[in-house]
């Protein structure tokens, strides 16, 4: 049932995105940068207060980073509840939160996925192996691990 609401919740999450933009101009975006300027030469968002933007619509969300975005305009702040990582995008003049995911129209990519997903990449060499099982030689080009719980 919830796949095949996919795309009604996709739907409604980029209209909602599009209603935000559409309602009027925001303030950050009323200045343009100097010709090759960078925007965060000019606008900044400390760590600090995007966890206060964030913790005052929901305090059990805590802000893991925050980097400017692939859109002008708009912070990209990870952050995590409940053990799992997302990304919302603040504007700059720090008065809309936005989540869902930025989707590319010309190269058709959702940047949000593929930055969600470079958070998520694990390093297998920092993973402990000494109590592992080894099926196969310990020095293979290619590696596959399964994690189970015994309990």
């Amino acid at each position: 049932m919830l796949r095949a609401m996919r795309p009604l919740i996709f739907a409604l999450i980029l209209g909602l995105t599009s209603a935000v933009f559409l309602a009027g101009e925001a303030r950050g975006f009323r200045t343009l940068p100097a010709e090759g300027g960078d925007c965060s030469e000019c606008h900044k968002l400390s760590l600090q207060e995007a966890s206060s933007l964030i913790s005052s619509m929901n305090p059990s969300i805590e802000v893991t980073g925050v980097s400017m975005s692939p859109v002008e305009g708009l912070w990209e702040v990870v952050i995590e509840a409940r053990g799992k990582k997302g990304i919302a995008y603040i504007d700059f003049s720090k008065e809309h939160v936005i989540t869902g995911s930025v989707l590319k129209v010309s190269t058709k990519e959702n940047l949000t996925s593929l930055r969600l997903y470079a958070l998520s990449k694990v390093d297998l060499s920092k993973i402990p192996l000494d109590n592992a099982i080894v099926m196969g030689k310990r020095d293979a080009k290619y590696r596959v691990v399964v994690f189970d719980d015994p309990d």
